[in-house]
């Protein structure tokens, strides 16, 4: 019987899934395993240690087929040095390494046609056409773009409690929340915090929007507006893949899109208002989307 090994290595964490032919026999998750440029090799020990917890608890030394999607290989160098360092680790006969929107879309629509809409600690959309086709809105990275992502809207709750501080913007329940949010403990200390903090660790701020908002802070709710604007604009322009007619399936992938979260029912509104736009309403796991690949390699 072969085995097969799924990855989803994003912004926040690594999701793992192992199974023997069509049964699931373990999973793992961990730290984030998404790749920064010229940081390949170290996105690869993370992973690894995450896979092999999933292999060792399962009785297993390695796999048949891994299949990685991992979030910043979208380009060559990176996709490269990644798969070689997984290589390297010696996980699974067959390595495959991949883009983690090829994850959505495989767990959302099989090898279908339609669109993903992905907000994480990055944020991003993919279109698969009617031809097989791929086409993509954002997902240029925290300097460029990343829109209604996790880390946008982390910077965005600083950049308020910075103004309601000053003055220059209205006093918001944000300012407690993030100063209640470990490591810092008061203002100076999130000044250099967030100074120092890696674009992961912005967007853990994401979930004290989201319950401010929730509780009723003005300034949070027009920040989780925003944010659904946003990714709701990424969706947009993808509709002319589709043609003219009939009905376009979307669907929602990414920590912040979670049924939890506070930023899935405002997009969902958002997206509601988009002709010919077909939202599915259940959650999708790109880990499992990686495990189908993988089945599908062997």
């Amino acid at each position: 019987m072969s085995s097969f090994l799924g990855v989803d290595a994003g912004g926040t964490k690594t999701a793992v899934l192992l199974a023997d032919g069509e049964r699931v026999i373990g999973s793992a998750s961990g730290p984030p395993g998404a790749v920064r440029p010229g940081r390949g090799l170290q996105a690869a020990s993370r992973i690894a240690a995450v896979v092999r917890r999933a292999l060792t608890d399962a009785g297993l030394l390695q796999a048949d087929v891994l299949v990685v999607g991992a979030a910043g290989v979208g380009r060559d160098p990176e996709r490269s040095e990644l798969r070689e360092g997984l290589r390297n680790e010696r996980l699974a006969v067959r390595t495959i390494v991949t883009g983690d929107l090829d994850l959505a879309l495989e767990a959302a629509f099989g090898s279908g046609p339609g669109i993903v809409l992905v907000s994480g600690t990055g944020s991003v959309a993919m279109a698969r056409g009617p031809d097989g086709t791929l086409h993509r809105q954002g997902g240029y990275g925290w300097q460029m773009g990343d829109e209604g992502s996790g880390y946008a809207l982390g910077r965005a709750a600083l950049l308020a409690v910075g103004r309601a501080r000053d003055g220059r913007g209205e006093p918001t329940a944000l300012s407690a929340a993030l100063l209640g949010h470990a490591p810092p403990k008061d203002f100076d200390e999130l000044v250099r915090w967030s100074g120092a903090a890696e674009p992961g660790e912005i967007a853990t701020l994401a979930p004290l929007v989201f319950g401010c908002a929730a509780a009723g802070d003005a300034v949070a709710r027009h920040l989780v507006e925003g944010a659904a604007a946003d990714l709701a604009g990424l969706v947009l322009p993808l509709l002319g893949v589709f043609g003219g007619r009939g009905a376009v399936p979307a669907a929602l992938a990414g920590g912040n899109l979670a049924p939890d979260r506070g930023l899935r029912a405002p997009v969902l509104s958002q997206l509601r208002r988009i002709a010919r736009l077909a939202v599915l309403e259940t959650e999708v796991h790109p880990a499992e989307g990686a495990l189908a690949l993988a089945r599908r390699a062997g």
